[in-house]
């Protein structure tokens, strides 16, 4: 009888790419020696990464602190030099004396001071008024019964009335 015997799958590769050879893995580790050299070699990277990574993280953070110091420095001498100039202002007797006038209303005497109390924002105020109006009306009830009755009624009713005309 014949035997039979299973394809091998590397020989089956092997055959459908010409020109290859199969890779033995555990013959290329074999052939691959770590010397002691390379070992510690290899150790002292490793440290080498470990230590230096966490100061170089640092150094990198301290940069930043210092540029954003100085820029807040900047903003700083900014400041300062805005504070200068109102200082000097301040030491002009005319400015003091208009300040006085607009701030706190001082007046030399003998003056008539107008204050004129305009507490509306200019956005507020109608641009054009239309007249109320041409004519004169008069009303056909009078006005002091009709305000008696609504008080009365008001006062006697026993629910309240929404504006609308609904019960609540």
């Amino acid at each position: 009888m014949a035997s039979r015997t299973t394809p091998d799958p590397r020989s089956a590769a092997a055959r459908s790419a010409p020109g290859r050879r199969p890779v033995d893995v555990r013959a290329w580790l074999a052939g691959s020696r770590l010397s002691g050299f390379t070992a510690i070699m290899l150790g002292l990277v490793v440290l080498a990464v470990f230590v230096l990574v966490p100061t170089i993280g640092t150094y990198v953070g301290q940069r930043q602190q210092i540029a954003a110091l100085a820029q807040s420095v900047q903003v700083t001498r900014g400041e300062v030099a805005d504070l200068q100039r109102q200082q000097e202002r301040w030491k002009d007797p005319a400015f003091i004396t208009t300040q006085a006038r607009q701030r706190l209303y001082y007046f030399k005497p003998g003056e008539i001071v107008y204050l004129v109390d305009d507490d509306l924002p200019a956005s507020d105020i109608p641009r054009e008024s239309a007249p109320v109006s041409g004519t004169v009306q008069t009303t056909r009830t009078d006005w002091m019964s009709q305000l008696v009755r609504s008080v009365a009624h008001a006062g006697l009713a026993r629910t309240a009335v929404a504006p609308g005309g609904g019960a609540r």
